[in-house]
């Protein structure tokens, strides 16, 4: 037996698996293509965008110009970081250009994501942007401000159409993106971002749903699924109903979030291009005779959407259907996951108001697939649409579209194992077996996949952009 760590709550797990057992931590898998100077690059890319003009031949004097940019979810927020390199280039690009400094808008793009406070978009964005913008023109997307949204009725798929309309009374919407591996439609960035950062609700759950998550081509990870081609599908037909095309700046993100690469220009060949560069980083092909029977991995307290990810039941679940779809590549089909969790029950409620009430109507389905049922209840509950608005928290809708994700993994094991939950009925409610120990569920995992499993350890997989693993 060998010894490795996982990531449990606020500190480590120590395990011992069998000798034979592979174990990839984020450094074993890590082979990014080198990074330019961050700067250089995205002023090339905004002098050089594809199949479009450059800014400054775009955009005359009197343009008003809205920037969208994604929340604190992803892209780091170190003094390269992409939001901090491209946004003060592209305003003095703009400038140049003779646009004033007063027409032009920053909005975050956060979709059903809270909404960010000002000490956290100054840790996002730095405090002199901050300072330039604050209050009236760094805006938020309010997706649930009716009189601020554009609803431009179907797409050619039949997804609903609703927009800010900040991005659509603009001369010109910028999109900042984040190329990084996501186990929703492939890559964050490109379409995704209008998608899901400027859209509603209703719109959202065209694609964040069974309908779409549960088809055999969501999984594994593809660019080629239907879920990617709606996130296009509605990119393009809001362009299309505005009459103009959005002017994107993405850039493809390495294992610290440092940049790559920078693309300019229609999204289309933007997606194209970055996708290349964002294959090479995030694509690891394994040469491994047979797939795993068993995914391990450990989940901190806090990562990808905030506070008590690791705790709450839901989003406990969310993050191994996630892990799931990345490596389904290299897993066996009803194959067993074994996760550290805490799982203490607290839900996070300043944060994920409507989870507890998901958490609890869940018991009342016979499957988890049909949560959608609850979709008109949830999601137009006035309390929660209150403090999605004004008090910090996530969009009552986003708890259903999360157990869609954690849906997956229930579908495509024999089952998951929930180590070390501190209330382990939460870990049984979300359909999954809690163990003391993990010796005690690598002995209860080995009934479902046989005496001599093929093991896969992932520490540290959700501590970095994640990896999408895949069988030579």
């Amino acid at each position: 037996m060998k010894s490795t760590f996982i990531e449990y709550g606020d500190g480590r797990m120590q395990i011992e698996v069998p000798d034979d057992a592979t174990i990839l931590s984020s450094e074993d898998l890590r082979h990014d293509p080198p990074a330019p100077d961050p700067y250089t690059a995205t002023r090339k890319a905004l002098e050089n965008p594809l199949g479009m003009p450059p800014l400054k031949d775009i955009v005359k004097p009197h343009y008003k110009v809205v920037i969208c940019f994604p929340d604190r979810v992803k892209g780091g927020a170190h003094a390269q970081s992409h939001r901090k390199v491209s946004i003060p280039i592209i305003i003095e690009e703009l400038k140049k250009a003779g646009v004033s400094l007063t027409n032009i808008k920053l909005m975050l793009c956060s979709g059903l994501h809270r909404r960010n406070n000002k000490q956290e978009l100054e840790w996002l964005l730095g405090k002199e942007i901050v300072n330039a913008f604050w209050p009236d023109r760094l805006i938020w997307h309010d997706s649930e401000d009716r009189e601020r949204i554009v609803n431009f009725g179907y797409d050619r798929m039949g997804n609903v159409v609703e927009v800010s309309k900040e991005v659509v009374e603009a001369d010109l919407a910028i999109s900042i993106g984040h190329v990084l591996g996501n186990p929703y439609g492939g890559y964050s960035g490109g379409y995704k971002m209008i998608a899901t950062g400027m859209t509603t609700w209703r719109s959202i759950r065209s694609h964040h749903c069974p309908d779409t998550m549960h088809l055999p081509n969501f999984i594994p990870v593809s660019i080629k699924s239907r879920m990617r081609e709606q996130f296009d599908s509605i990119g393009k037909t809001i362009e299309e109903k505005m009459g103009k095309k959005f002017f994107f700046v993405d850039a493809v993100l390495g294992t610290d979030n440092q940049i790559l690469g920078v693309y300019a220009g229609d999204g289309e060949e933007v997606q194209k291009e970055s996708w290349k560069l964002a294959d090479l980083r995030t694509n690891v092909i394994l040469d491994i005779p047979e797939k795993f029977d068993i995914l391990v991995f450990g989940e901190p307290r806090t990562f990808h959407y905030g506070p008590g990810m690791g705790t709450n039941p839901i989003l406990m679940l969310q993050a191994c259907g996630a892990q799931l779809t990345r490596d389904y590549g290299v897993f066996r089909e009803n194959g067993v996951i074994i996760c550290a969790s805490l799982c203490d029950g607290w839900f996070n409620d300043d944060w994920f108001p409507s989870y507890r009430k998901v958490y609890n109507k869940l018991h009342k389905l016979t499957d988890f697939s049909e949560a959608y049922t609850l979709e008109d209840e949830i999601s137009n509950d006035p309390e929660d649409i209150y403090k999605y608005r004004f008090a910090y928290a996530y969009h009552p809708f986003h708890a259903l579209s999360m157990v869609s994700m954690g849906t997956i993994a229930l579908q495509h094991t024999s089952a998951i194992f929930i180590v070390g939950a501190r209330e382990p009925g939460y870990a049984r409610g979300m359909g999954c077996k809690p163990t003391k120990t993990f010796e005690e569920a690598l002995k209860e995992a080995k009934k479902y996949v046989g005496n001599n499993p093929n093991i896969l350890v992932l520490p540290e997989c959700f501590l970095k952009p994640g990896f999408h693993l895949f069988k030579k």
